[in-house]
C-alpha cells in the first residue's frame, strides 16, 4: 500500500490492507472482480446489494465474504 492512510479488513478469512476510503466497488476492482457476473458480497451479517457497492465504504476490522457463483455440476 502507498503512503495513503489505510485500514485492515478480513476478506474470506484473510487479512488485507485497503485505503481508508475504500468502497466495496474499489475493493472488488483491486481483487480483479469488477464487472464480473455472479459476485455476492456480505459484510458481517448483511448482504450488500450491487447497487450499493460504489457508496458502501469499508471500516477497519470489518469481515467480508466475497463469493463468485460458478456453473457446472
Amino acid at each position: 500500500m502507498s503512503d495513503r492512510p489505510s485500514i485492515r479488513v478480513r476478506i474470506n478469512d484473510k487479512e488485507r490492507e485497503v485505503s481508508h476510503d475504500a468502497t466495496v466497488a474499489l475493493l472488488l476492482e483491486e481483487l480483479g472482480l469488477a464487472g464480473k457476473r455472479g459476485i455476492a458480497v456480505a459484510i458481517g451479517e448483511e448482504v450488500i446489494p450491487r447497487s450499493r457497492w460504489p457508496e458502501r465504504r469499508l471500516a477497519a476490522e470489518e469481515r467480508l465474504i466475497v463469493i463468485q457463483a460458478t456453473q457446472g455440476g
